[in-house]
């Protein structure tokens, strides 16, 4: 077999003394599929590991790759992924993909931390209460997206507008307002949540734009979407890069206004 000295290492970084068994029964694919991954893929640009495989556990939510995720979620951690930082994914997905789709990631990686020896529940990093959920969720939103978002809770026809509110109080005040991921990351994540998922290009649009508002620059979206292609495959890949192609035109559009 023909795997580059640069997979091979890669590959045992991310999981140490392992052998897959696919190396009997698939060699040819193997072949292909690591020098792709663990070489050409993540030598493209110089994105770090921990960014690398947050992306990667964000992305495999959103395409359902549950037994991917699995796999792939000690080499996270020996990346430097945090535990905290993986729930706070997974948290996050509920908002963007529903429990219904999340619950198995949530499951999956329990066993895999009580196996590891990581006692659960961990720290909490709630920041807000119910009373103050909404207020902290339009601030949340206001310092994401800029001041357009104050009172959008209360914006809409009336028989429609409590997803609004709800969109403020539970997808923002719940979740962007916890502790363990930054702005500029939850937003990143889901970024790879609604990019893996396809069929969402507006709210990509959206999300790309806030990325951007938040530091997560175009070619920074671009060599996210590229370091995800082996999990998502090119045809949702590249409808993300022009929904990012998108976003900064108008960007560009507003600032010319």
């Amino acid at each position: 077999m023909a795997i580059s000295e640069n997979a091979r290492k890669y590959h045992e970084k991310m999981f140490p003394g392992y052998k897959s068994d696919f190396m009997r029964t698939d060699p040819e694919f193997i072949e292909r599929f690591d020098n792709f991954a663990f070489d050409e893929v993540v030598n493209h640009d110089d994105m770090d590991d921990r960014t690398r495989f947050i992306t990667i556990l964000a992305t495999l939510i959103g395409c359902q790759g549950k037994e991917e995720f699995k796999a792939i979620l000690p080499a996270a951690m020996n990346f430097g992924v945090k535990p905290i930082e993986i729930k706070e994914i997974i948290y996050q997905a509920v908002a963007y993909m529903g429990i219904g789709r999340v619950f198995p990631f949530l499951r999956e990686t329990n066993e895999v931390f009580e196996k590891r020896g990581i006692k659960l529940p961990l720290r909490s990093q709630a920041t807000t209460t119910t009373e103050n959920r909404l207020a902290a969720g339009e601030q949340a939103q206001v310092d994401i997206f800029g001041n357009g978002m104050k009172g959008f809770w209360e914006s809409g026809p009336a028989e429609s507008r409590h997803i609004c509110y709800w969109l403020n109080d539970n997808c923002f005040g719940d979740y962007y307002t916890r502790k363990g991921l930054t702005y500029a990351e939850r937003e990143l994540i889901t970024f790879c949540f609604l990019a893996a998922q396809g069929g969402v290009e507006p709210q990509l649009i959206s999300h790309a734009k806030a990325n951007m508002l938040n530091g997560n620059e175009k070619q920074f979206l671009i060599n996210v979407i590229s370091q995800n292609i082996p999990y998502i495959g090119y045809p949702r890949s590249l409808n993300a890069l022009r929904c990012v192609n998108d976003a900064a035109v108008e960007m560009e559009d507003q600032d010319n206004d």
